[in-house]
Formats: C-alpha cells, sequence, structure tokens
C-alpha cells in the first residue's frame, strides 16, 4: 500500500483516481491546486504524486519544482495536453511519468505501480555508503552529489541517471536501456530524453563532464580517470 496525493481541479478526475487507487489499496489525499499541493506535500509524507499541469494558483510544474526543493517523491504529470515539449520538460524536472488526458484508470494504476517498484528498487540497490569518482562523489543515504566537497543540485532522474552510470561503469549503456531501467517498460519516450538528459547531466558536473563517455553508435558510459588509456 502507498500513501498517494491526487491533484487535479477536476473533481470528478480525482473521484475516479481515488476509487480505483483505494481499490488497489492505496491510501489516498486530494488537492485541488498547485498551492494546496506544494502545501500538503511538504507537511506530510508521501510515496507518489499524481499532478495535473493545467491548474488555477499554481500550475503542475511549478508546484513540482516546489515540491522537489524539499522532497524527493516520485511524480506522474497528468495532462490534457500531449505536446513533445510539456512532455520533455516535464521529465527535465524529473518526473517519473506522464500521462495525457483521457487516460484509462487502469493504464494510470499500472503506470503508478510500475512506479513504486522503479523507486523501491533504487533504493534496494544504493546499499553502499557512496560511489567516489576522484572528487565526484554520490552520498547514496541522502541522495546528494558533490563536486570537491561542493553540493550540487540535480533533479531526481539527473541523480538517477548518474547514479545508474556510476554502478555500471565502464560498460557502454544503450539509450533504450537507460530507458527502460530508469524510466521504465512503459515508457514511451525516445532517444533524445536520454540524450537531453545527458546534456544536462554534464552540464552540472563541469570539470567532470568528460566522465560520462559517449559511445557511438551505443550510448554512453561512465570512466574514471584511472580507467582510460
Amino acid at each position: 500500500m502507498a500513501k498517494i496525493l491526487i491533484v487535479d481541479d477536476e473533481e470528478k478526475i480525482r473521484d475516479v483516481i481515488r476509487e480505483y487507487a483505494e481499490f488497489n489499496h492505496h491510501e489516498v489525499r486530494e488537492a485541488a491546486d498547485g498551492m494546496e499541493a506544494v502545501t500538503m506535500a511538504l507537511n506530510e509524507d508521501f510515496d507518489l504524486i499524481i499532478l495535473d499541469i493545467m491548474m488555477p494558483r499554481l500550475d503542475g510544474f511549478t508546484a513540482c519544482k516546489e515540491i522537489r526543493r524539499e522532497k524527493d517523491v516520485p511524480v506522474i504529470m497528468l495532462s490534457a495536453r500531449g505536446e513533445e515539449y510539456d512532455k520533455l520538460f516535464g521529465f527535465e524536472l524529473g518526473i517519473d511519468d506522464y500521462v495525457v488526458k483521457p487516460f484509462s484508470p487502469e493504464e494510470l494504476m499500472a503506470r503508478i505501480s510500475a512506479v513504486l517498484a522503479r523507486r523501491k528498487r533504487s533504493l534496494e540497490n544504493m546499499d553502499a555508503p557512496e560511489f567516489r569518482s576522484g572528487g565526484l562523489v554520490v552520498h547514496t543515504a541522502s541522495r546528494t552529489v558533490t563536486l570537491d566537497g561542493a553540493r550540487i543540485d540535480l533533479t531526481l532522474k539527473e541523480y538517477e541517471l548518474l547514479a545508474y552510470l556510476i554502478r555500471n561503469r565502464d560498460i557502454a549503456m544503450s539509450r533504450d536501456k537507460l530507458l527502460r531501467d530508469i524510466w521504465g517498460y512503459d515508457y514511451f519516450g525516445d532517444d533524445r530524453t536520454i540524450d537531453t538528459h545527458i546534456k544536462n547531466l554534464r552540464g552540472r558536473l563541469g570539470s567532470y563532464r568528460d566522465r560520462i563517455v559517449t559511445v557511438r553508435g551505443i550510448g554512453y558510459k561512465f570512466e574514471d580517470d584511472e580507467d582510460r588509456v
């Protein structure tokens, strides 16, 4: 059972999601706008947030950014718009999935299960206290990253991508595998999602950006300095 926050200004949509979520033995709380969602998310612990984009007072993108400043919680975005820009912008914020309205409640429940399962696997796999590559350190307990002792801010997906590449260092990982293992088997994105996140991640790593190596025709891998010829 998971504790889920449903955020949508349409009461009927909240009612449908609540009915199916409770049938699947989840505990449900509701918010009708972005401001209410931020307040609830910062004062309570949730296992997952379902967050509509177009809402009064505060849109879903802004609410997601505010919540992620304080809480590392999976987010599934809902939107009546299916534009690629909205999807890519959402994933750059670190959301875990994106569902376009109208949607099948059964499909949404399947996506919730997939996101929760990925988060569980991620937490179980991050059992080492830290991963270190020179002055680049991934602190697994706090899920933070430091460069030469200074903390850098990463989105959730940027963090998961970096940690995954470090755990599989020196192994060329295809874009398809990265999409499956980090975003999930049912994610509908394409190679540009990975490339965008790699570009942003390299930008945040500064002088350590070249630790993430492009493997032509395959994807990416992480290399330590001492591993290079």
